[in-house]
């Protein structure tokens, strides 16, 4: 059993995914996933700055544009950003509990 850290484009980090089930991983690996974990978590707040940052500038641009259609891709492209940064939200809260046999 162990838990890999694969590099999520769209979140712009990596993500674990434990393979079997959390409780049949050994302590160490446990406290190792859970140290790599929280270094990555660590990030997140200062990811969802960055994309903030990101839908002011695309929400700048639509405040000007005239064209609908382009309004429409601004407005998408929006809507994504918002999206990526509940997602990010979501993983930020997640935790893995440790087991009551590696407590």
């Amino acid at each position: 059993m162990s838990v890999l850290f694969k590099y999520d484009s769209r979140l712009g980090l990596p993500l674990p995914t434990i393979h079997g089930s959390w409780d049949e991983l050994d302590k160490g690996n446990q406290e190792q996933a859970l140290s790599k974990w929280e270094t990555i978590r660590g990030t997140i707040p200062d990811r969802v700055k960055d994309i903030e940052h990101q839908i002011e500038l695309v929400h700048d641009q639509l405040t000007s544009e005239e064209d609908f259609e382009r309004s429409c891709e601004l407005n998408l492209e929006m809507a994504e950003l918002a999206s990526i940064i509940n997602d990010l939200w979501i993983w930020f809260r997640i935790t893995p509990a440790l087991s009551s046999t590696a407590a």
